[in-house]
């Protein structure tokens, strides 16, 4: 058995070709069934569409300063390293 960890991704849109993360919660559930967290909100590096925002409320002004993806990874693969993973709405990313 391995721990297991649930990822929630909101994204600039629903096109899995061209949407950007723009925030980012993982949630690992520990086989002692103790759980860490980890969230961000991710600069997706472009502009996010009023549409998207309408849906999930995260403006250009609030990730502007965030870090990007890339510069994420070095804490997120630590975090969910020898997990199983599962997702909210995930698959078609």
């Amino acid at each position: 058995m391995r721990p297991i960890t649930f990822f929630d991704l909101e994204s600039t849109s629903v096109d899995r070709t061209s949407a950007k993360i723009v925030e980012i919660a993982i949630i690992k559930v520990n086989l002692n069934g103790s759980r860490e967290q980890f969230e961000s909100l991710v600069n997706p590096g472009m502009p996010i569409p009023p549409e998207s925002t309408a849906i999930h409320g995260i403006t250009d002004e609030k990730v502007k300063d965030a870090p990007t993806l890339t510069q994420l990874l070095p804490k997120i693969i630590p975090f969910i390293e020898g997990c199983d993973i599962g997702g909210f709405n995930s698959n078609n990313y």
